[in-house]
């Protein structure tokens, strides 16, 4: 089970790394029948489901991760750190409070990049990544 949450970790920043430096192109965003569709065969325990939400939000964390990219942390910790907060906010989100996918893992997203960040501002980068082992 680890070695696949890493496996999705490594894919899914290779490809926003490819889509950062203008070289692909990501799945488009559900609709949101399609979305509901597999956020309820997730929830059933379906792991391919969980992939399908991942890919067509890695776009979200783009649009995050640009929005750092003139900071002095590097692009891949962002995308890393905010590819970990979306499948963290994709195992975490609750359809019955009424938000779409997207609206609530922007925030699964953005906020450890934030806390990175000032981690870094306040302890020095080398600081915050010894802290997390």
């Amino acid at each position: 089970m680890l070695f696949s949450f890493f496996e999705t970790i490594i894919s899914s920043v290779t490809l926003l790394l490819s889509y950062i430096s203008g070289n692909s192109s990501f799945p488009k965003p559900l609709s949101a029948k399609d979305e509901q569709f597999y956020i309820e065969r997730y929830k059933n325990g379906d792991m391919a489901a969980r992939d399908v939400l991942i890919e067509h939000n890695l776009r979200l964390v783009a649009h995050i991760a640009k929005k750092y990219s003139n900071s002095n942390e590097d692009n891949e910790d962002i995308i890393s750190i905010g590819t970990i907060g979306l499948i963290k906010g994709i195992t975490s989100f609750d359809p019955s409070k009424g938000t779409r996918l997207a609206t609530y893992a922007a925030r699964c997203v953005d906020n450890p990049i934030q806390t990175q960040r000032l981690c870094s501002a306040t302890m020095g980068n080398f600081m915050c990544r010894s802290a997390k082992i």
